[in-house]
């Protein structure tokens, strides 16, 4: 398409060209729609954009994200045959199973009464407001499904799927509209070994966009040094990240081009390592004229200097 220039004496010299971006994406899509958008920027400059909206088809796996209309939202961790999921003596077996665990800790009253309501919906053919504003009676509602053969309170008793046994515990079910999120594993996972470092820190650059690093923050670091994961916490945060070689003067205490120190006219300087940003904050510190100094004490295990 050949863009055109608008009829303006305005603009006559402004040229006009093509922006096209590339579809980065390696897995197969399919192009859902086109828009045309036609902008008009001060009623001068007329600028028109090409949006294209992409779909694909995906099935769940193991980290999909699944939600109901509650809130009540949660991750997929563990996909198993028809053959093996649990079944009633009428022959059907749940789509889903969830860890009832999730109702005290949000407080979704309104997912039970949907799912209560809807199993008496799907027998009477007929829409039931199943919410927690002025909702159905609960209490009729029971009443409905035992005249039906169900139990009152939408329980039913299941057989295994693996063990042909009935199970233990009644189990609260029925129909629910639930939904699929768009957080999905395939979007999310990444991994990397070596990659693009930052030109300031010399750590690796943020984001799973620019191949960036995994980032150990405040709560994992906690978590290392609960466990006494030591020599990892040192591994994530020195040696994979910004490891730096400086010789550092003993009796000053400062920062040092060589193995010498010459204001202090002695050769008491060592080198350590520490991070790229420890020295970086170092020197900015210097530069807003605060002195930092480095006291160097003996390591008895391993004969060097460490920095304390």
């Amino acid at each position: 398409m050949t863009p055109q220039v608008p009829d303006n004496p305005l603009i006559e010299n402004i040229q006009i060209a093509d922006t096209p971006s590339v579809f980065k994406e390696k897995w197969p899509y399919t192009v859902d729609r086109v828009l045309i958008i036609n902008n008009t920027n001060d009623g001068t400059e007329k600028i028109k954009t090409v949006k294209t909206i992409f779909r694909q088809i995906r099935r769940p796996e193991f980290g999909d994200k699944f939600s109901s209309r509650h809130g009540q939202k949660g991750v997929v961790g563990l996909i198993v045959n028809q053959e093996d999921m649990p079944f009633n003596e009428r022959g059907w077996c749940p789509d889903l199973i969830m860890n009832p665990h999730g109702y005290p800790s949000r407080m979704t009253i309104a997912k039970l009464m949907e799912l209560l309501c809807g199993k008496l919906g799907a027998l009477e053919g007929k829409f039931k407001y199943g919410t927690a504003f002025g909702g159905e009676n609960v209490l009729q509602v029971g009443e409905e499904l035992l005249k039906r053969g169900f139990h009152y309170q939408g329980k039913d008793c299941l057989i295994s799927g693996i063990t042909g046994e009935y199970m233990e515990c009644y189990v609260y079910q029925g129909p629910i509209f639930y939904q699929r999120l768009k957080h999905m594993v395939i979007d999310k996972i990444h991994a990397r070994a070596k990659g693009p470092m930052e030109k300031l820190t010399r750590q690796p650059v943020e984001g799973r966009a620019k191949d960036g690093g995994q980032r150990i923050g405040e709560m994992e670091r906690d978590c290392f040094l609960a466990y006494g994961a030591s020599n990892l916490l040192i591994e994530r945060l020195l040696i994979s990240s910004d490891p730096f070689n400086v010789y550092v003067c003993e009796i000053c205490g400062m920062f040092k081009s060589d193995s010498v120190c010459r204001g202090c006219n002695t050769d008491k300087v060592y080198q350590i390592r520490l991070p790229y940003c420890c020295k970086l904050l170092f020197q900015e510190l210097l530069a807003m004229n605060i002195k930092p100094k480095l006291q160097l004490v003996p390591s008895h295990e391993r004969q060097e200097y460490t920095m304390n």
